[in-house]
This record gives C-alpha cells, structure tokens and sequence, in this order.
C-alpha cells in the first residue's frame, strides 16, 4: 500500500499544487463516524470533518446501505433529461425543509461554488439587474462566479482575473471592525452606513440584482453577523427590490445548533439558498433552494449540469437527512456545542493566547493572538494544530490564527471529551514552553 510520504511523494509529480492548501503529510485510507485512519494504521479524531462535508460522519451505515443500494440499480443518468426517484424525492424533501416563505423549486449542482455561481444567475434572470453584492471575508467558491464574489485570499484573485464584472464586496461586520466600548446597535448602524456608502455614490440600487451573505462566516473566521445588521441590510433589500441570498455551504444542515444558520435571524426570509458540502455527506452533490418565482426565471439550459442531482448523491442526500432527523442531530449540535464552548471558555482563563472562542453550535473557532492583546498569531497557531495532529486530531487554522473546530455531529461525547483534552493539553504544553523549533509552514496565503 506504501508509506505517506511515499505516496504523497509519487503525487507529488502529477498534482497540481492549486487544488491542496497545505497542512499535515498524511494520506488517509478509512473513517467511521468522527475517526479517520490513515495508510500507516495511525488514528486520528476528526475535527474538521473534511470542510464540514461529512456532519453525519464517515462512512454513517445507513448512508452507506442507501448509495450500495442506489448503485445496484443505476449509478447515472443526466437530470438535465430525465428524472429519477432518489432525484424527485429529494427535490420534495428539500423545498419542504427551505427555510423560504411561500413555494420554492431546487437546482442541483456538484458543488457549493456552482450553487452559488446559480445565485448569480437565477438573481440576474429573475430581475433583470446586473449588480451583485457580497462581503469581504466571504468564501463562496471557486468557480469563476463564486471565487468573483469571496474575498478571502488573494490567491482567489491572484493571477486569474479578470474576475466577474459587476460584483461588489461591502465590509463585513466582524468583531475586528468594531470599536472599543461600542454597543451592538451602535456597532451594527456604524457599519450599515458603511454599507450604504457604494449605494449612495456608485452603485445603483435599482440594478442591484442579488445580496449574498454567509449568516456565519466559517473559513471568515467564524463570524456570526450582528442580528441588527441582518436585520438592516434584509429590509434594505426589501425596500429596494433586491433578492437577498444566503450561502449555507459550510454553515447549514445543522452545524451552527439550527438546520439552517439563516434560521438565527428570525426577522429574515432570503430569497435564495446555496447548499452543498454535506447534504451527500461529501459526495459531489449542491443545491439551490429559491422562491418559485425567481427559480422559474431561468429556462434550461440555463443552469445544466450532466451529472447534478444524479440517482446515487440524491439517494445519499435523502440518506443524510434521515441521519439528521432520525438521530436529532440539530439538538446533538446545540448540546454538545455548549459543552465544548464552555470547555473552551475555561481554557481561555487560564491562556491569554486564547482572545476569543467562537462557538455556534458543535461548530467553530478559537482565535489566537499575542497574549493580552488583539494581534493575530498565526506562528502560535500553527504550533498548535501540528501538536494536536501529533496527538491524533485533526484540526486546521482559518485566515491563520483560528483554530476551527467542526467535528461530525455524531462524534460521541467519549471522543468529544477525548479530543478537548488533546486540545488542552496542546495549550499546556504551549504555555510550558514545549511548542519551540521552526513554525511548520502551514494553512492559507
């Protein structure tokens, strides 16, 4: 079977280096649930559950048996032609779990990045507008569309343009904008006038086709928006015509303590969904859930793809949402969510590297600074992941210095407890002075 490094060696040669952000030298071989083990027979839980694609965990039985059972009787056939029951099935699961007011119509896709590129084509159709707003620290993908609207990296816009023309980014309200003795109110109204500045000056409302927004941002650094922003930019859209649309890629089908993240804004009722990642528990399969009138804007062959939606992801995507009912695994989220998060709050008393925790649900970040202050540290960070990886987790930074914490919703409370000590005992040994050496070079540019 060869070696890790042996393997990653021979790939070496052949793969491309823009399709792998770097983090630890391991090729993986199988997972159940929440564990993951790689060619050499080395364990690991997992924290990351591969980008949040897999909440119902590795390999989960009755996904299993469903895609065994799909594949004995036709693995493939184009939606784009012909339909299929898994593929009906799920069109009718999913528009009834919309979180949309009134009817709603799906489009699948093979991924959260064209999920949202159909964002920008079923706003545009449906309205006649060309304008799209997003915010900065958005990830939304990395097609053309959706690497147009992110803005995260600046190796998704490095060397590739021109971008999408037409496409706005606005500030996102996150805890680094905000001003020392300032009010969530006072927070969210400062930063809507800054949202409002593009229109004022530049940026016509009235050709304002869409405004797409991570209610929490993820790879932004776990950032839920200030209710009240949501709150002003949602009626803004309404007096103005706009669609409003949210990503749900990441954030959605329970990880943030809700089935949607959208659904901690009671006030709001977007027009559009993007979902993806783990509606097949990581097989190539996304959505759009959308009002049914602005999804009938849109005539084939407007948003085709040959393989979207075909007999076996759906087959699984019905599996996943029986997994997720069947076993609660919203409330599993939201409990064993406050556990960690009150974990982690006493792991901040005790180390001020640790500046903030930020925990929706079994899902989210540990922000690392420079002790009593609020500048990032991402050398620190790095530490930390590689002696969480040596203690066998997997766990990984965003925008450098946020630890991400996602486990599967059905890791057991056993291995939650197993992976906070790992965690914590990274912390002691950071504090003790152990984490010296070279800096790993790892994670995002």
């Amino acid at each position: 079977m060869g070696t890790n490094q042996s393997l990653l060696n021979r790939e070496q040669q052949n793969y491309a280096p823009a399709d792998r952000i770097k983090y630890f030298d391991i090729v993986l071989a199988s997972g159940q649930g929440a564990s993951l083990t790689d060619v050499e027979g080395h364990e690991y839980l997992d924290l990351l559950s591969s980008a949040s694609a897999t909440n119902v965990g590795h390999c989960h039985p009755h996904v299993v048996e469903a895609i065994k059972r799909q594949a004995d009787q036709l693995i493939q056939y184009t939606p784009a032609y012909f339909a299929t029951k898994p593929e009906v099935a799920l069109t009718e699961r999913l528009a009834a779990l919309a979180p949309i007011d009134g009817p709603v119509k799906v489009a699948f896709g093979n991924s959260g990045s064209d999920a949202n590129d159909a964002i920008i084509k079923f706003s545009r159709a449906a309205t006649g507008r060309s304008y799209v707003v997003s915010f900065t620290g958005a990830y939304h993908g990395s097609t053309y569309g959706s690497i147009s609207t992110s803005a995260i990296s600046l190796n998704m816009s490095r060397k590739i343009g021109p971008l999408l023309p037409n496409v706005i980014k606005m500030p996102f309200p996150s805890p680094w904008e905000r001003l020392a003795h300032e009010t969530d109110t006072e927070f969210s109204e400062r930063m809507f006038q800054e949202f409002l500045r593009p229109f004022t000056t530049y940026l016509p409302p009235e050709e304002t086709a869409v405004i797409e927004i991570e209610p929490i941002q993820g790879d932004g650094g776990f950032l839920k928006v200030p209710e009240h922003f949501m709150d002003l930019i949602y009626q803004f859209a309404q007096d103005h015509g706009i669609l409003f649309a949210v990503d749900e890629v990441n954030q959605g089908l329970g990880r943030s303590g809700k089935m949607w993240s959208i659904e901690h804004f009671p006030h709001v009722h977007p027009d559009l969904v993007a979902i993806g990642k783990s509606l097949a528990a990581g097989l190539p399969l996304s959505a759009v859930l959308g009002r049914a009138k602005v999804m009938d804007a849109l005539a084939a062959p407007g948003n085709v793809y040959t393989t979207a939606g075909n007999p076996v992801t759906t087959a699984a995507a019905s599996a996943v949402l029986d997994v997720i009912a069947d076993e609660q695994l919203v409330e599993r989220s939201t409990r064993l969510g406050a556990r960690a998060a009150d974990f982690f709050n006493q792991l901040q008393t005790k180390y001020p590297v640790i500046h903030d925790v930020r925990l929706y649900g079994l899902n989210g970040g540990l922000e690392i600074c420079k002790p009593h202050t609020d500048h990032p540290d991402s050398n620190t960070a790095t530490r930390l992941i590689q002696r969480i990886f040596e203690l066998g987790a997997l766990m990984i930074t965003v925008r450098g210095n946020v630890l991400r914490f996602q486990p599967p919703l059905v890791i057991t409370e056993a291995e939650l407890d197993r992976a906070l000590q790992i965690i914590a005992q990274a912390f002691q040994e950071l504090a003790a002075g152990r984490l010296t050496g070279p800096v790993p070079q790892l994670g995002w540019n």
